[in-house]
C-alpha cells in the first residue's frame, strides 16, 4: 500500500520547495514521512532527509522504466505512514512539448496520486483563480485536491484572494505570507546543500506553512496498490568494500546507486577528505559530485585523499568519479584564477568556467575502453567547467543523447579507473554494479 500526494508548482521559482520541506517536517514529528523528488536532483531530497529523517529519492521517468519509477516509490515507502512528491518545474514541464512524459503530471499519474498546487500569488487575486482553473482544465487525468497560495502579502490581500479563489471549486490550503528570510539561499548549482543540517532554516520553513491546513491534505492524500513489488538490483555476495566521500565537496550520490553496491555485498564506507579522514583501504572508490573546487585548498591538504586515489589507481584499484568527484581525479582545478594540484590520475586539467548548460539528460553507451559498466546507461550533467585533455587520453563513454567531456564522448579511463561528467542512475540498467564487481574480482 502506497499513501501520498504530489506537491506541484506553476513553474520553477514558485516556493513548492520550501513549502514541501517544511509540510514534511510538521508532518514528521507525528508520522513516518518519506520524501520524493521528480527529475535529477541531488539538493532537493538533502533537505527532505533533514526533515524527515529518511533518505528521500528521484522518480524519473527518462533514467527509469515507468515501472521501476513505481517500484521505487513502493520499496522507498515500505513502513512509511504518507509519501511526499516535490514535483519539478511547472506540473506539465517535461522533456516533450507534444505529451507529459519526463513531467510532473506523469509521475502523478504513474503513482495514481492527487495534486496539491502551489501558486506565487504574489501581486495576484483573480488572475491566480484563472492560473488554477486553467491547470485544473488542462488534463483532466489530473485531480487537482488543493492549492497553496504563496507570497500573499497581508490581511487585504488574502481576502481578496479567498473570495477570488470561491469559484475555482478547488479547496485553498493555505495562504503563505511573504518571508524573504526564509527562502533557501542559492548557490551556482542551484540550492544551497544542507549537509550541516541547520536547524534555524528547517524552522524557518516549517513555520511558512503554520496555516496550512495539514489535517485535510494528510486527508487528500491517495491509496495505491500494487502486485509486483521486488527488489530492483541484481544480487550477489562479491565480499567487497566501496569507500565513498560524503561532505559539502562531495555530496551527490543518487541513493539507488549506493544500494545497487550494497546489493552486489559490496560494503560501503563512508569518509569525509574535507575534515582530514584518511583514505579508507578499499577496494572501489566512489566520488560523487559535490563542490570540490570551493574546497581544493582543504582537499589538498589532506595529502593522503589526492596522494592516496592516484596509489590506488596505480594498483589497479576500481575508481570511479562522477562530475566533481571526475574533477577531483584531474592533474589540477582552477577556480576564480586560483590552481590547486588534484589526484593526477588522468592527464587533464579541470577549469570552472561558470554555467555551460544542464541539467541535461545523457545517454552513454560503454565502448570498448570501458571496463566497469557493460549496458547503455542514462543519467545527467551538469556542466560548469571544461576540461582540458592531453593528447592520447581515453575515453570509456560513447554518448548518444546529451553532451559528453570531449563533444559524443564521456568517461575518462586510467587502467581501472573512470572519471565522467555524467550521473548514472543505476537503475536505468539491469545489472549497475555487475561489471564493477567482476572487474574487482
Amino acid at each position: 500500500m502506497l499513501k501520498g500526494i504530489v506537491i506541484a508548482g506553476t513553474g520553477s521559482g514558485v516556493g513548492k520547495t520550501s513549502i514541501t520541506v517544511g509540510l514534511m517536517r510538521r508532518l514528521s514529528r507525528k508520522a513516518k514521512v518519506q520524501g520524493f523528488k521528480v527529475g535529477p536532483d541531488f539538493i532537493d531530497p538533502m533537505y527532505h532527509k533533514s526533515a524527515t529523517g529518511r533518505h528521500s529519492r528521484n522518480l524519473d521517468s527518462f533514467m527509469m522504466s515507468r515501472d521501476t519509477v513505481k517500484n521505487v516509490a513502493f520499496c522507498g515507502s515500505k513502513d512509511a505512514d504518507i509519501s511526499i512528491v516535490e514535483g519539478v518545474r511547472g506540473l506539465y514541464e517535461g522533456s516533450s512539448g507534444k505529451d507529459d512524459s519526463g513531467s510532473t503530471a506523469e509521475i502523478a499519474k504513474i503513482l495514481g496520486f492527487p495534486v496539491v498546487l502551489v501558486v506565487n500569488a504574489r501581486s495576484l487575486t483573480r488572475s491566480a483563480a484563472a492560473m488554477v482553473k486553467g491547470f485544473m482544465a488542462y488534463d483532466k487525468d489530473i485531480e487537482i485536491a488543493g492549492v497553496i497560495l504563496n507570497n500573499v502579502s497581508g490581511t487585504q490581500h488574502e481576502n481578496k484572494l479567498r473570495d477570488a479563489m470561491r469559484g475555482s471549486d478547488v479547496p485553498v490550503l493555505g495562504m503563505v505570507r511573504r518571508n524573504a528570510e526564509h527562502k533557501i539561499p542559492e548557490r551556482h548549482l542551484g540550492l544551497n546543500t544542507d549537509e550541516s543540517g541547520s536547524r534555524q532554516m528547517l524552522d524557518g520553513m516549517e513555520s511558512l506553512t503554520d496555516d496550512v491546513d495539514i489535517d485535510s491534505l494528510v486527508g487528500m492524500c491517495r491509496d495505491t496498490v500494487s502486485d509486483s513489488i521486488r527488489c530492483p538490483y541484481k544480487r550477489r555476495n562479491s565480499g567487497l568494500k566501496a569507500a565513498v566521500p560524503m561532505d559539502d565537496a562531495f555530496c551527490f550520490y543518487y541513493r539507488e546507486n549506493i544500494e545497487c553496491l550494497e546489493a552486489s555485498g559490496i560494503r560501503v564506507e563512508y569518509f569525509s577528505p574535507l575534515n582530514g579522514d584518511p583514505l579508507p583501504n578499499a577496494d572501489i572508490y566512489y566520488l560523487g559530485g559535490g563542490y570540490p573546487e570551493l574546497y581544493t585548498e582543504r582537499l589538498s591538504e589532506n595529502t593522503d585523499f589526492f596522494q592516496g586515489l592516484n596509489t590506488a589507481c596505480c594498483d589497479n584499484k576500481v575508481i570511479i568519479g562522477e562530475c566533481g568527484g571526475m574533477l577531483s581525479m584531474c592533474s589540477s582545478i582552477e577556480c576564480g584564477g586560483k590552481v590547486c594540484d588534484a589526484a593526477g590520475i588522468f592527464g587533464a586539467k579541470a577549469r570552472m568556467v561558470g554555467k555551460r548548460h544542464g541539467p541535461a539528460y545523457i545517454e552513454a553507451r560503454p565502448n570498448k575502453n570501458c571496463v566497469l559498466f557493460r549496458e547503455t546507461v542514462r543519467g545527467h550533467a551538469f556542466h560548469y567547467s571544461d576540461v582540458d585533455t592531453a593528447p592520447g587520453c581515453v575515453f570509456g563513454l560513447d554518448i548518444e543523447r546529451g553532451i559528453g567531456m570531449n563533444g559524443m564522448r564521456d568517461g575518462l579511463i586510467n587502467m581501472n579507473s573512470m572519471g565522467s561528467y555524467m550521473h548514472q542512475h543505476a537503475l536505468s540498467a539491469k545489472d549497475w554494479a555487475g561489471g564493477i564487481a567482476e572487474r574487482c574480482g
